[in-house]
C-alpha cells in the first residue's frame, strides 16, 4: 500500500498557513484604512442631547458633514428649528444623510430628488446646498407646515410611496436640529481623524462657510467684504499667529423662531466646523470657554479658563477653527 507523502502534508499546512497570513493581512489593512479615513461605515460622530444626556445619535463623518450642510442652508434662509428636523429626518430617511448617486429611477442625492420631475440637473442635484435648498423651497409652500407632524409635512415635500417613513427618523432628528442650530451647546463631537481625500488650510475653512452659509458668515455686521475672493476685510480675516486659525465673528441672525441670538450663532458655527473636521483637516475649535481637539479619545468639549465655563459662555466671543498642520 503506498503511504501519504510527508512532503505533501507539509505543503498543504503552508498553504493554509499562508492563506490564514492572508485573511489576517487584509483584516488589519482594512482597519487601518478605517482608521485613517475615519471609517466609511464605522460612527466617528455623535450628539448628545443637553438634558440628562441619555438620548444620543452617532453617526459617521460624510452624514454630519451633510447634516450640517442642510442645517446650514436652512438657518441661512431665516427658517425655524422645526423646519431643520424635517429636513434631516427626510434625508435621514431617503439616504441615511449620504449623498449618494443612485436610487429610485432617476433619484439622486441627500433627498432622492428626480430630475424629470423638476427638481434640478443630475449635476445640481448632487450638489447637497442645491438640493437642501430645493427642498426648503418645497416646504415653505407647505401651509402651516411647522405645526404639522414631522411626517405629514415631509411627505407634502416628497411624494413618497411610504408616507408614514420619515417618523421613525425625528428623535434622532430632533437631536442633530438643536445640536446644529446651536440650541444645544457643546453637544456634538467628531473624533476628527482626516480623511484620505479633502482640502486642508484656512482658506478651504472659509470656502466651506460661504458654500453653506453665504458670504456674510465671515465678516461681522456692516464690515466690507471682498466679493471677488470671498474673504473678509480686517480683522475679521484675523486668525492664530501661525496662520492656520480662522476667527469668525459671532452676531445674531436667522431663525425665525429664536433669531438666533450670538450665543447660540456661535454654537452652530462650532458645531458645523467639528461636523466637518475630517473633510477640512480641523485640528481644533474653541468658543465661549470651551475647545473641542481632534484625536481626543474622550471627543469632549473642555474649559479653555481655569475659573469654569458659565462666564465664559454669557460672553461668547468669536469662534475659532484651527487647521491641522
Amino acid at each position: 500500500m503506498l503511504q501519504p507523502s510527508p512532503p505533501r502534508k507539509r505543503h498543504g499546512r503552508l498553504l493554509r498557513s499562508g492563506a490564514a497570513l492572508m485573511v489576517l493581512l487584509a483584516v488589519a489593512g482594512y482597519l487601518a484604512v478605517q482608521y485613517v479615513t475615519g471609517g466609511a461605515g464605522a460612527p466617528g460622530c455623535r450628539v448628545v442631547s443637553d438634558g440628562d444626556g441619555r438620548a444620543t445619535y452617532e453617526f459617521t463623518p460624510e452624514q454630519a458633514v451633510n447634516a450640517a450642510t442642510i442645517t446650514a442652508v436652512g438657518t441661512a434662509r431665516d427658517l425655524p428649528e422645526r423646519a431643520v428636523a424635517i429636513a434631516l429626518a427626510t434625508a435621514l430617511q431617503e439616504s441615511s444623510l449620504r449623498n449618494i448617486d443612485h436610487g429610485d429611477r432617476d433619484s439622486l442625492g441627500l433627498f432622492q430628488q428626480r430630475p424629470s420631475q423638476g427638481w434640478g440637473t443630475p449635476e445640481e442635484i448632487m450638489d447637497p446646498a442645491y438640493s437642501a435648498g430645493m427642498f426648503y423651497d418645497h416646504l415653505v409652500e407647505v401651509p402651516g407646515y411647522t405645526r404639522l407632524p414631522l411626517t405629514v409635512a415631509a411627505q407634502r415635500v416628497q411624494r413618497s410611496g411610504f408616507p408614514q417613513a420619515y417618523a421613525k427618523h425625528e428623535p434622532d432628528a430632533t437631536l442633530l436640529a438643536a445640536a446644529l442650530t446651536g440650541r444645544s451647546a457643546a453637544t456634538l463631537t467628531c473624533e476628527g481623524r482626516p480623511g484620505a481625500t479633502g482640502t486642508r488650510g484656512p482658506d478651504a475653512v472659509r470656502a466651506a462657510l460661504v458654500r453653506d452659509f453665504g458670504r456674510d458668515v465671515l465678516q461681522p455686521a456692516g464690515a466690507q467684504a471682498d466679493t471677488a475672493t470671498a474673504k473678509p476685510s480686517p480683522p475679521a480675516a484675523a486668525g492664530g499667529s501661525d496662520g492656520r486659525t480662522v476667527t469668525l465673528p459671532v452676531t445674531a441672525g436667522g431663525g425665525t423662531d429664536t433669531d438666533l441670538s450670538p450665543e447660540r450663532r456661535g454654537w452652530q458655527l462650532a458645531h458645523w466646523a467639528v461636523a466637518n473636521a475630517s473633510s477640512l483637516h480641523i485640528q481644533r475649535v474653541s468658543y465661549a470657554g470651551r475647545e473641542w481637539t481632534a484625536g481626543n479619545t474622550a471627543s469632549t468639549w473642555r474649559p479653555t479658563d481655569a475659573g469654569g465655563t458659565q462666564g465664559a459662555e454669557r460672553s461668547g466671543g468669536p469662534v475659532r477653527i484651527t487647521s491641522a498642520r
